[in-house]
């Protein structure tokens, strides 16, 4: 193994549960609810779901998509303000640039959000490559992400290790020829996963050589 990828949105900062829960609490104001298996379908991945749609349709009536939108991203970001990355990842990034590691993201999202949120979680200088939304054509499941992040890092797909927390970004990962390992969020927990090498619930609950050793077998 010469690198490692990692996932942005819900598996180094738990974006992911926050921005649901935010959207629950909308669409309680609204009289309305937004199922977890509606928003799963749209995590680590970019589809045509439009949310205001999806609520005009389940409320029977249009709604002010600008007053929407303005509360959403108050609120979403209010949450996101005081959030830290998620367990034992810090610990993990450590302990793969002390083993020599080549380290790189691989995001769904937009260069100008995954490096900002980095950069206050005082996460981004671990990164020799960070491959977002601005770089590809298709996001995940596409493989692309992981095959230009390899190809940014100047290795092969098949000596990369990815962490991910969605379904859609492990079947990426797998599409791209490396072997993956998830961490699933609240939101994530329960999504059908394609075939990985291992499941964490955190990555407090186990060292990366530990790890490391474990996926070998």
């Amino acid at each position: 193994m010469l690198a490692l990828i990692f996932d942005f949105d819900g598996l180094i900062m738990d974006t992911e549960t926050h921005q649901y829960e935010t959207l629950q609490d909308l669409f309680a104001e609204y009289n309305s609810v937004l199922p977890l298996e509606i928003w799963q379908q749209e995590i680590g991945t970019s589809t045509d779901f439009s949310i205001i749609d999806y609520l005009a349709e389940q409320t029977q009536q249009k709604h002010d998509e600008q007053e929407f939108y303005t509360l959403l991203k108050e609120r979403f970001q209010q949450r996101l303000a005081a959030e830290t990355a998620r367990p034992g990842v810090e610990e993990y990034l450590k302990q793969a640039r002390d083993r020599g590691f080549k380290i790189g993201v691989a995001s769904s999202s937009n260069y100008e959000w995954v490096s900002t949120h980095l950069k206050h979680l005082g996460l981004f200088d671990f990164f020799q490559c960070i491959q977002t939304s601005d770089d590809v054509e298709k996001v995940k499941p596409d493989p692309a992400l992981y095959l230009q992040t390899a190809a940014c890092l100047s290795v092969n797909p098949e000596d990369c290790l990815v962490f991910e927390d969605s379904a859609n970004g492990a079947l990426a990962a797998k599409n791209a020829g490396m072997a993956c390992v998830i961490v699933p969020n609240k939101v994530t927990a329960d999504l059908p996963f394609c075939e990985v090498k291992h499941r964490l619930d955190s990555m407090a609950d186990m060292p990366l050589q530990v790890l490391l050793d474990t996926i070998k077998h």
